[in-house]
Formats: C-alpha cells, sequence, structure tokens
C-alpha cells in the first residue's frame, strides 16, 4: 500500500509524523506550501492525505464529499470512524472533528481501482498554487500576504458513472474566484475520463486570507521560490 510509508496505526489511532506529511505533500501532491515543512511555525497535515486515507480504509464511493473542519497538526492521533448518521469522520481523543465525508452509491475497495484514482486526485489537488490560484487573483487584482501565505482547503466532491477504471483521466473543467473583503474563495471543477469518455465530476472549494492588491513582483517571487524548492528537493532525492 503506497500510503503505508505516510502514517502509522498505534491502538487503532491514526497518526501522521510532520516528516511524513511533507513527504507526501511533496512527492505524491507536488505541492510545495511552506505550511507542510517540518519546521513551518503554522504547520498542518495535508488534507490530501486524509483524503487518501479515508479512501484506503473506507473504500471509493460514486459520490462522495470531504468538508475539511480544522487543520491537524503533527503526531496528533486520529480516529476515522464511520457513524451511525452515516458520516464517515475524523476526531481526535477530545472529540475535535478535522474532516467530515458523506457518501452514497456503490463502493469498491479495489486496490488498482482506489490507488490509481487517489494519486491523480492528489496530483491535480496539488496544482492548487501557482498553477490555478494564480491567475485567479491576478484577474481579480488581489493576492494573499507575501509574508504569511495561507490557502485552506475547505471543501471537495465527486460524482463517478462507474468504479472500474483502474487508470483516470482528470482534468480542470473551470475555475471561479469570489472576492469577499479579505477574503477570496476559489471553486475549481474538474471532469474524470477513461478512454475518451467521461466518467464523473467533481469540484473543490479553497479559501484564501488576507487578501490585499496584487503585486506582480511579489508574486513573481513566490512563484520563483516554489519552483526553486521544488528543484531543490527532486536534485536531493
Amino acid at each position: 500500500m503506497f500510503l503505508d510509508n505516510f502514517h502509522q496505526v498505534q491502538d487503532g489511532r491514526i497518526s501522521i509524523s510532520a516528516e511524513q506529511a511533507s513527504r507526501f505533500a511533496k512527492q505524491v501532491a507536488g505541492d510545495y506550501n511552506p505550511i507542510h515543512n517540518p519546521d513551518a511555525r503554522r504547520f498542518c497535515v495535508p488534507g490530501d492525505l486524509l483524503f487518501a486515507l479515508v479512501l484506503s480504509k473506507f473504500g471509493l464511493s460514486q459520490c462522495m464529499t470531504f468538508h475539511f473542519r480544522s487543520m491537524v497538526g503533527a503526531e496528533v492521533a486520529l480516529d476515522f470512524q464511520e457513524h451511525d448518521d452515516g458520516v464517515i469522520r475524523v476526531t481526535d481523543d477530545q472529540g475535535k472533528v478535522y474532516l467530515d465525508v458523506e457518501r452514497r452509491g456503490e463502493v469498491t475497495h479495489d486496490e488498482d481501482v482506489i490507488a490509481p484514482f487517489t494519486r491523480r486526485y492528489v496530483a491535480f489537488s496539488g496544482k492548487n498554487f501557482p498553477h490555478y490560484l494564480k491567475p485567479l487573483m491576478q484577474a481579480h487584482g488581489v493576492m494573499f500576504n507575501p509574508q504569511r501565505p495561507l490557502v485552506i482547503y475547505d471543501s471537495m466532491g465527486f460524482s463517478l458513472d462507474r468504479l472500474d477504471v483502474e487508470d483516470p483521466g482528470l482534468q480542470l473543467d473551470d475555475s471561479t474566484f469570489e472576492v469577499l473583503g479579505k477574503r477570496g474563495e476559489a471553486m475549481l471543477e474538474f471532469g474524470l475520463t477513461a478512454c475518451g469518455q467521461n466518467i464523473g465530476r467533481g469540484s473543490k472549494k479553497l479559501v484564501v486570507s488576507g487578501l490585499r492588491d496584487y503585486d506582480t513582483a511579489a508574486m513573481d517571487e513566490i512563484v520563483c521560490e516554489f519552483y526553486r524548492l521544488k528543484a531543490a528537493y527532486e536534485t536531493a532525492l
């Protein structure tokens, strides 16, 4: 199982170290957001790793909706449970909810289907910045604080017509950005294909905090730093 190196299980609970979370972000998602660096002051586990663990544990359903309620820190003991109301919740020992998942339709537990689907989605999701968010923010004349860039994974969902596809394609179909004062909400619509045929659709919502006027020089510096970190990490592998 490709997720074995990115978490550990003890007494039925899952925990994720800062190093594991950082490796998942970079190696699987291609995400170099500094908030996933082990030494980050506001470090958090990538939401896409929680997403991947849910699919691994509970299977892939035809329709699923994920709501990310709070950021997960390093080494937090997490309980992944399906409750009587049918909702899967990820909580800590104090009952704090970090993620809840609604699902319906048929379910597959076939690893040959789940693993490629997970990798495809996570690689798509890892392109949030700069690939998708930068042009959206630029078009609206806003950007996040260069000193404290904060992009929060709010929610995502998808609906699949079939579950027997072992190597789906996934591409961005549309994107929108809404400015709400100092806060921005980005919606990314994506489609899933197999052998040139549409087999599903989905969307994800991101929240950008601390909006300010777009600064081309500052944004160019952030993008350059992103690719510098990416090149440095790949060279070190």
